[in-house]
């Protein structure tokens, strides 16, 4: 290896890489609706050991938190993988979000309900971002390109008001705010 090449990327590249991935999505809503339906479908199988005495949560919502909780992650996987349908997911994790709440023990005992409802609530809110050469192209001001960049108004009020002529002093003729298109 020369002194130029850099041999393997470094821990910079793999940051400013994931860093772009996350941006073209809505991580944080799939991040949070994954991690709201682990303890919906985890809880009600979950044994709870107190010295040599076991709780287990015995309910009829097993099967029901099981299948609320692996759709609430494939909904925050498909938000990541699947941008396009994130207004879809995010409506559907809410949902979900509130049916755990009789069926899944209190929505995974509020925890996995208030996860996968603002994971879902922010899947829908996110939007895409305007490309970098858009975003810089609105932001740079018109240049001129008259002969005379720094013209001076040499009109005085008589030359003006020749000019707005055949303009109506008054708007009234607006026929009620609505725009007549032919």
């Amino acid at each position: 290896m020369s002194a130029e090449s850099t041999g393997s990327r470094g821990f910079t590249y793999w940051r400013l890489r994931f860093r772009t991935w996350r941006g073209n999505r809505p991580f944080w809503g799939g991040l949070l609706t994954m991690l709201g339906g682990v303890p919906i479908a985890y809880l009600p199988y979950a044994d709870m050991r107190l010295g040599n005495m076991t709780i287990a949560m015995a309910t009829t919502a097993g099967a029901g938190s099981l299948i609320i909780g692996v759709l609430l992650v494939t909904l925050g996987l498909t938000m990541w993988f699947q941008a396009a349908v994130r207004v879809f997911a995010g409506v559907a994790a809410i949902v979900l979000a509130l049916v755990s709440i009789p069926v899944a023990n209190i929505g995974g005992f509020v925890v996995g309900f208030l996860l996968a409802l603002i994971g879902g609530g922010l899947s829908v809110a996110w939007a895409p971002g305007a490309e970098p050469d858009q975003a810089a192209a609105a932001s740079v001001p018109e240049q001129r390109t008259d002969e005379e960049p720094y013209a001076v108004a040499t009109a005085g009020p008589a030359e003006t008001a020749n000019e707005n002529a055949n303009v109506p002093e008054t708007t009234i003729d607006a026929n009620g705010g609505r725009n007549s298109a032919g």
